[in-house]
Protein backbone atom coordinates (compact mmCIF):
# COMPACT_ATOMS: atom_id res chain seq x y z
CA UNK A 1 0.00 0.00 0.00
CA UNK A 2 2.80 2.36 1.15
CA UNK A 3 4.45 1.75 -2.59
CA UNK A 4 1.42 2.40 -4.38
CA UNK A 5 0.88 6.14 -2.53
CA UNK A 6 4.57 6.92 -3.39
CA UNK A 7 4.01 5.78 -7.07
CA UNK A 8 0.83 8.33 -6.83
CA UNK A 9 2.79 10.61 -5.15
CA UNK A 10 5.77 10.70 -8.38
CA UNK A 11 3.00 10.99 -11.29
CA UNK A 12 1.63 13.50 -9.25
CA UNK A 13 4.78 15.51 -8.88
CA UNK A 14 5.66 14.49 -12.38
CA UNK A 15 2.83 16.01 -13.41
CA UNK A 16 2.98 19.18 -11.80
CA UNK A 17 6.49 19.85 -12.63
CA UNK A 18 5.72 19.36 -16.46
CA UNK A 19 2.63 22.31 -16.05
CA UNK A 20 5.09 24.62 -14.18
CA UNK A 21 7.52 23.92 -17.25
CA UNK A 22 5.14 24.65 -19.57
CA UNK A 23 3.70 28.03 -18.12
CA UNK A 24 6.14 30.19 -16.26
CA UNK A 25 4.34 33.60 -14.03
CA UNK A 26 6.98 35.95 -14.35
CA UNK A 27 6.40 38.99 -12.04
CA UNK A 28 7.41 42.24 -13.79
CA UNK A 29 10.86 43.73 -11.83
CA UNK A 30 10.18 41.13 -9.14
CA UNK A 31 9.66 42.79 -5.56
CA UNK A 32 9.94 46.18 -7.62
CA UNK A 33 6.96 45.46 -9.25
CA UNK A 34 5.61 48.40 -11.76
CA UNK A 35 6.51 51.40 -10.74
CA UNK A 36 9.16 54.07 -12.10
CA UNK A 37 12.52 52.51 -11.42
CA UNK A 38 15.33 54.94 -9.50
CA UNK A 39 17.83 53.46 -11.42
CA UNK A 40 15.93 54.37 -14.77
CA UNK A 41 15.00 51.83 -17.57
CA UNK A 42 18.32 49.96 -17.02
CA UNK A 43 16.54 48.33 -13.85
CA UNK A 44 13.61 46.37 -16.17
CA UNK A 45 16.30 45.64 -18.82
CA UNK A 46 18.77 44.08 -16.84
CA UNK A 47 15.64 41.92 -14.88
CA UNK A 48 14.77 40.69 -18.35
CA UNK A 49 17.41 39.62 -19.20
CA UNK A 50 17.69 37.53 -16.17
CA UNK A 51 14.59 35.66 -17.41
CA UNK A 52 13.57 33.50 -20.22
CA UNK A 53 9.96 34.02 -21.77
CA UNK A 54 7.91 31.00 -23.63
CA UNK A 55 5.02 31.47 -25.47
CA UNK A 56 2.39 30.31 -22.78
CA UNK A 57 4.26 32.45 -19.97
CA UNK A 58 2.54 34.76 -17.50
CA UNK A 59 3.96 38.40 -17.16
CA UNK A 60 2.41 39.75 -14.11
CA UNK A 61 2.11 43.88 -13.60
CA UNK A 62 1.91 44.68 -10.09
CA UNK A 63 0.95 48.37 -9.84
CA UNK A 64 -1.81 50.14 -7.85
CA UNK A 65 -5.05 51.72 -9.93
CA UNK A 66 -4.78 55.08 -11.22
CA UNK A 67 -1.33 55.28 -10.49
CA UNK A 68 0.21 53.52 -13.68
CA UNK A 69 -1.06 51.35 -16.20
CA UNK A 70 0.30 49.12 -19.21
CA UNK A 71 -0.14 49.49 -22.88
CA UNK A 72 2.08 47.14 -25.47
CA UNK A 73 3.27 49.21 -28.55
CA UNK A 74 5.38 48.29 -31.08
CA UNK A 75 9.29 49.81 -31.25
CA UNK A 76 8.91 52.64 -32.51
CA UNK A 77 6.66 53.75 -29.67
CA UNK A 78 8.24 51.93 -27.31
CA UNK A 79 11.61 54.29 -27.86
CA UNK A 80 9.67 57.40 -28.08
CA UNK A 81 7.65 56.31 -25.26
CA UNK A 82 4.31 56.81 -27.52
CA UNK A 83 1.10 55.44 -27.20
CA UNK A 84 0.63 55.61 -31.18
CA UNK A 85 -0.77 52.17 -32.53
CA UNK A 86 -0.83 50.61 -29.58
CA UNK A 87 -1.14 46.59 -29.70
CA UNK A 88 -4.48 45.70 -27.68
CA UNK A 89 -6.17 48.59 -25.13
CA UNK A 90 -4.37 50.19 -22.03
CA UNK A 91 -4.59 48.07 -18.83
CA UNK A 92 -5.62 51.08 -16.29
CA UNK A 93 -6.41 48.50 -13.20
CA UNK A 94 -3.61 46.58 -11.17
CA UNK A 95 -2.37 43.86 -10.86
CA UNK A 96 -2.98 42.29 -14.34
CA UNK A 97 -1.74 39.27 -15.50
CA UNK A 98 -0.70 39.19 -19.36
CA UNK A 99 -0.14 35.78 -21.14
CA UNK A 100 2.21 35.46 -23.65
CA UNK A 101 0.56 33.88 -26.51
CA UNK A 102 2.80 34.69 -29.57
CA UNK A 103 7.31 34.47 -30.25
CA UNK A 104 8.99 37.95 -31.03
CA UNK A 105 9.81 40.68 -29.28
CA UNK A 106 7.29 42.29 -26.87
CA UNK A 107 7.23 45.99 -26.03
CA UNK A 108 5.72 47.47 -23.03
CA UNK A 109 5.02 51.07 -21.04
CA UNK A 110 3.42 52.92 -18.69
CA UNK A 111 1.38 56.00 -20.77
CA UNK A 112 1.05 57.69 -17.40
CA UNK A 113 3.05 61.39 -17.73
CA UNK A 114 5.89 60.78 -17.83
CA UNK A 115 6.82 57.51 -16.39
CA UNK A 116 8.05 55.92 -19.34
CA UNK A 117 10.70 58.49 -19.95
CA UNK A 118 11.89 57.88 -16.70
CA UNK A 119 12.24 54.46 -17.44
CA UNK A 120 8.89 52.62 -16.69
CA UNK A 121 8.94 50.48 -20.05
CA UNK A 122 10.05 47.09 -20.27
CA UNK A 123 11.04 44.94 -23.30
CA UNK A 124 11.56 41.15 -23.64
CA UNK A 125 11.95 38.67 -26.44
CA UNK A 126 9.45 35.48 -25.87
CA UNK A 127 10.84 32.18 -27.87
CA UNK A 128 8.49 29.69 -28.99
CA UNK A 129 7.25 26.90 -26.46
CA UNK A 130 9.60 23.76 -26.36
CA UNK A 131 7.80 20.62 -28.50
CA UNK A 132 8.25 16.73 -27.35
CA UNK A 133 10.64 15.36 -29.39
CA UNK A 134 9.13 12.12 -30.97
CA UNK A 135 10.47 9.29 -32.64
CA UNK A 136 9.71 8.97 -36.06
CA UNK A 137 7.71 6.29 -37.12
CA UNK A 138 8.82 3.16 -38.96
CA UNK A 139 9.05 3.19 -42.48
CA UNK A 140 6.06 1.59 -43.71
CA UNK A 141 7.14 -0.99 -46.81
CA UNK A 142 4.59 -1.18 -49.29
CA UNK A 143 3.95 -5.12 -50.28
CA UNK A 144 5.17 -6.69 -53.68
CA UNK A 145 2.94 -6.87 -56.27
CA UNK A 146 1.31 -10.55 -56.73
CA UNK A 147 2.30 -11.98 -59.63
CA UNK A 148 -0.45 -14.05 -61.36
CA UNK A 149 0.52 -16.94 -63.28
CA UNK A 150 -1.77 -17.29 -66.48
CA UNK A 151 -3.35 -19.86 -66.84
CA UNK A 152 -3.97 -22.02 -70.18
CA UNK A 153 -7.52 -23.07 -70.44
CA UNK A 154 -7.54 -27.05 -70.62
CA UNK A 155 -9.27 -28.80 -74.00
CA UNK A 156 -13.36 -29.96 -72.23
CA UNK A 157 -12.39 -33.97 -71.84
CA UNK A 158 -15.00 -36.47 -73.39
CA UNK A 159 -16.01 -33.94 -75.96
CA UNK A 160 -14.37 -34.64 -79.44
CA UNK A 161 -13.76 -31.87 -81.83
CA UNK A 162 -15.68 -31.28 -84.42
CA UNK A 163 -15.48 -33.30 -87.89
CA UNK A 164 -16.26 -33.32 -91.32
CA UNK A 165 -19.47 -35.82 -91.73
CA UNK A 166 -18.74 -38.31 -93.68
CA UNK A 167 -21.60 -39.91 -96.23
CA UNK A 168 -23.33 -43.12 -94.88
CA UNK A 169 -23.11 -44.65 -98.37
CA UNK A 170 -21.40 -44.27 -102.03
CA UNK A 171 -23.07 -42.03 -104.25
CA UNK A 172 -25.86 -43.48 -106.71
CA UNK A 173 -25.76 -43.78 -109.89
CA UNK A 174 -26.75 -40.91 -112.25
CA UNK A 175 -29.81 -41.45 -113.51
CA UNK A 176 -30.47 -42.06 -117.10
CA UNK A 177 -31.50 -39.50 -119.49
CA UNK A 178 -35.71 -39.02 -119.22
CA UNK A 179 -35.96 -40.88 -115.91
CA UNK A 180 -36.57 -39.97 -112.86
CA UNK A 181 -34.28 -38.10 -110.76
CA UNK A 182 -32.64 -39.68 -108.19
CA UNK A 183 -34.04 -43.31 -108.65
CA UNK A 184 -31.89 -46.26 -109.97
CA UNK A 185 -33.67 -48.47 -113.27
CA UNK A 186 -34.36 -51.89 -111.44
CA UNK A 187 -33.09 -54.99 -114.20
CA UNK A 188 -35.60 -57.31 -115.31
CA UNK A 189 -35.62 -60.36 -113.40
CA UNK A 190 -34.06 -62.89 -115.58
CA UNK A 191 -35.66 -65.84 -113.74
CA UNK A 192 -39.37 -64.93 -114.65
CA UNK A 193 -38.32 -64.10 -118.21
CA UNK A 194 -37.26 -67.96 -119.07
CA UNK A 195 -40.32 -69.21 -117.23
CA UNK A 196 -42.04 -66.88 -120.36
CA UNK A 197 -40.17 -68.29 -122.37
CA UNK A 198 -40.29 -71.72 -122.23
CA UNK A 199 -43.99 -71.68 -121.92
CA UNK A 200 -44.37 -69.71 -124.89
CA UNK A 201 -42.62 -72.79 -126.85
CA UNK A 202 -44.38 -75.22 -125.40
CA UNK A 203 -47.42 -73.76 -126.81
CA UNK A 204 -46.41 -73.17 -130.34
CA UNK A 205 -47.13 -76.95 -131.55
CA UNK A 206 -50.59 -76.77 -130.04
CA UNK A 207 -51.25 -73.76 -131.99
CA UNK A 208 -49.89 -75.46 -134.80
CA UNK A 209 -52.38 -78.52 -134.71
CA UNK A 210 -55.21 -76.22 -134.70
CA UNK A 211 -53.71 -74.56 -137.73
CA UNK A 212 -53.28 -77.40 -140.08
Amino acid sequence: MDKFIISVVIVLSAMLLQCSEAQTVHVVGDGMGWTVPQAGAAAYQTWANNNKFLVGDILTFNFATGEHDVLQVPKESFDSCSSANPIGDTITTGPVNITLSNAGNHYYICTVGQHCQFGQKLAITVSGSPTPTTSPSPQTIPPSPQTTTPTTPSPSSGTPAPCTPTPTSSPAASPKAGGPTGQTPTPPDSSSSGVFASFFVSLLPIAAAFLF
